[in-house]
């Protein structure tokens, strides 16, 4: 009988990264809003295992302090992924550098209640949540499928468990890609291609501090009264870390993921009380 090899348990912590062998060693990846946020965070654990990071963002400022803390791991791109023109660029960097996965990422529509939206807030949240990454998915799977491997990640938000309030846009359009990323996963099963989700709460960004803003206002309570309600609010007690996001996403994005397509994963400090 033939005994696979044991996992190797030893781990480094490096800050708030943890590392572990997830297998990644000199493998690229893309990540999406790579300078900030989720994508900054996953980048940051991808290049802590070893791994190549092809870095997308707006602002060259953010790619240059990458660059420069990361050096031959971080591969700038500056441009706008919910575009053609740089969904293109990103597909032609993907065939020369023969991506392992990709982190989908970028950020949501304003908060907005369901009456103060007009047609054209959901014609351009369509646009911003969900056509680029359907037209990114769509030309990046003949590669996966060529090689016979792929990892595809989507960062969306816990309200596609649970709707919050002001996020009618955001919940909506996010359920699409839901239903999307669990259709092409059963599509492409059995070829080592995966696709999963994290659907993220309450997190220390900046995506956070709009809403407080919005709620603030329609509150008529200071920020930082609005902000203690929010903590409050999760049982938890606190904000979430992106960091630690990062370091699950960087799992699934790697070999170790091999048995997990087509699952959403929340992290919400245990704000969503709905069962599925």
């Amino acid at each position: 009988m033939t005994h696979s090899k044991p996992f190797d348990t030893s781990f480094v912590n490096k800050g708030n990264f943890l590392t572990m062998d997830l297998q990644i060693k000199n493998r690229t990846f893309i990540v999406c809003g790579a300078t900030a946020g989720f994508g900054k965070a996953t980048a940051i654990s991808l290049m802590n295992e070893g791994a190549k990071v092809i870095g997308i963002a707006r602002k060259q400022e953010g790619l240059d302090q990458m660059s420069a803390n990361y050096k031959r791991r971080f591969i700038p791109l500056k441009g706008n992924i919910t575009t053609s023109d740089t969904i293109n660029q990103t597909v032609n960097l993907a065939l020369q550098h023969k991506i392992s996965g990709i982190l989908i990422n970028a950020g949501g529509p304003p908060a907005k209640l369901f009456e103060e939206t007009r047609l054209s807030d959901w014609d351009e949240a369509y646009r911003n949540l969900l056509r680029w990454k359907v037209e990114l998915t769509q030309k990046l799977l003949p590669h996966f499928k060529e090689q016979q491997y792929g990892r595809v990640v989507y960062i969306e938000s816990s309200s596609v468990k649970q709707p919050y309030e002001n996020l009618v846009l955001s919940t909506s359009l996010r359920l699409s890609v839901v239903g999307m990323m669990k259709t092409v996963s059963q599509e492409v099963s059995g070829q080592n291609i995966n696709f999963n989700m994290i659907a993220p709460g309450s997190h220390d960004t900046a995506a956070i501090n709009r809403l407080i803003e919005k709620k603030s206002q329609m509150t008529n309570q200071d920020f930082d009264t609005t902000k203690e309600a929010f903590i409050n609010a999760i049982p938890a007690g606190k904000f979430g870390n992106p960091s630690y996001l990062g370091n699950l996403a960087a799992w699934l994005l790697s070999p170790m993921a091999e048995f997990v397509t087509g699952q959403v994963y929340a992290l919400e400090g245990g704000a969503v009380k709905s069962t599925m």
